[in-house]
Formats: structure tokens, C-alpha cells, sequence
């Protein structure tokens, strides 16, 4: 018999509708509430689940405004589940802040594990996994983006990134300027139909990607600078 929290943080497909777990659906069935960054999506997927649970929005824009509701109806008696728009919460969303607000409120809550474009993409690429670090999206300003660039590239470890497919081939330019020879990979449309992984030095990778129209959610990754790396566990 599984212990029942007040709270949970779900992880929901990263593409692929039918990754979503059997427990993952039965909590987001069973709960009061879900917050969601997009209803809409979300909608999709509940709706593909047969799951009528209602939605509350909830992202980056209006979290400091619903936390302290969202608490009170989780202390009221309430049970409730956060949902990202893809993959697992609290990774480059507003998750991160709701878990901190929970912690100092004393709510008990639990985490559902499941897909993540992250570890996805880092067992993919076929870079050493034994070290890594996510640094999140890149940066839009040139400076912030170059000098995220040179401290990633000079750490030891696979750096993982996030990237809009409109700012791709930009990015990859960048780097290639920086880290021309350099091994990088970016994965994209993960676990959807037209999934592609592309693996090449930073400047084969600009010019492959050169005037193509870039589509998807889009992970990119670099070799650190260690010479060595082997497998892990996770």
C-alpha cells in the first residue's frame, strides 16, 4: 500500500502520450486540483487519459501571486498534483519555487519519477554521462550566452542545455566560433515521430544546421573538457 501525500510533482511524456506511467495517472486522476503552465496541454494529455480533474494555471508569471492560495486550499484539506508542459517539474519551471514554498510551510509532498528531456538526450548522445551538469536555456544576450559557453566548456563534465528551435542554428554558430572543435550533440522532437539526434564538433553541427528551419523541443550538449568518461548509474 503506497503512502498518500497532500501534495505531488508529476512527471508527464516529454512527446510520447503513452509515457505516461500507470501511477502518474491514477494520482492525477484521484487529485482535487492540477496546476499546469498551459492548461491546454495538459488538457491533451488528460483528456487522451480519460482524467477529468480540474486545472489551475500556474507558471512563472503569476506564481508569487497563486502560492500562498494554492498553499491554504493544500492545508484546507485539499490534495493537489503540478504538471509541466513536458517532462519533470521542477526543472527550468516554477516548480522549483512551489517546492520551496511548501518546505517552509511544513507540507508534506512527494515526487512521481518519469520522463526528462535531460537525461533523455545525455544517454543519446553518446557523451560521457559519469559527470554532467544542466545549465538550463541558453541565455539570449550574447555576452551571458558566450560566457555560459566558456565556463561549460571548461568544466570537466557533459554540459546539457535547453534551446528554442528559433534560436538554434544562432546558438550553434556561436559556439562553433568559441569551441569549433569541440564534440556536440542536439537532440531533438525527442521520443515523437521525427526524433533526431545529431552528433558532430560544434562547427559541423552550425553548418549542418545552417538554414534549416528547426522545428521541436531542442536539447543541446557538449563534451567537457576531461579527457575520460565512462558510464553511470541514474
Amino acid at each position: 500500500m503506497m503512502r498518500e501525500f497532500s501534495f505531488y510533482l508529476v512527471s508527464t511524456p516529454i512527446g510520447n502520450l503513452s509515457d505516461l506511467s500507470r501511477r502518474a495517472g491514477e494520482i492525477l486522476a484521484s487529485v482535487d486540483f492540477i496546476l499546469a503552465e498551459d492548461t491546454r496541454k495538459a488538457r491533451t494529455l488528460l483528456v487522451r487519459y480519460g482524467i477529468a480533474t480540474r486545472t489551475i494555471s500556474y507558471h512563472d508569471h503569476n506564481k508569487e501571486k497563486a502560492t500562498p492560495g494554492i498553499l491554504d486550499r493544500v492545508e484546507g484539506g485539499e490534495t493537489g498534483a503540478l504538471v509541466t508542459d513536458a517532462g519533470t517539474p521542477g526543472i527550468s519551471d516554477p516548480g522549483y519555487y512551489l517546492v520551496r514554498a511548501m518546505i517552509e510551510r511544513g507540507i508534506e509532498f512527494t515526487a512521481l519519477p518519469g520522463p526528462s528531456a535531460v537525461m533523455q538526450a545525455l544517454v543519446m548522445s553518446g557523451l560521457p554521462t559519469d559527470r554532467f551538469t544542466f545549465y538550463g536555456y541558453v541565455p539570449r544576450k550574447k555576452g551571458a550566452r558566450d560566457r555560459l559557453f566558456e565556463e561549460a566548456g571548461a568544466a570537466a563534465g557533459t554540459a546539457v542545455f535547453f534551446e528554442s528551435p528559433h534560436r538554434i542554428v544562432s546558438t550553434l554558430e556561436a559556439l562553433a566560433g568559441l569551441l569549433p572543435d569541440r564534440e556536440a550533440v542536439v537532440a531533438r522532437e525527442l521520443t515523437k515521430l521525427h526524433e533526431e539526434v545529431v552528433r558532430g564538433s560544434a562547427g559541423e553541427l552550425a553548418g549542418r544546421f545552417a538554414g534549416r528551419r528547426v522545428r521541436g523541443e531542442v536539447t543541446l550538449l557538449i563534451r567537457g573538457a576531461g579527457k575520460r568518461g565512462r558510464g553511470g548509474t541514474a
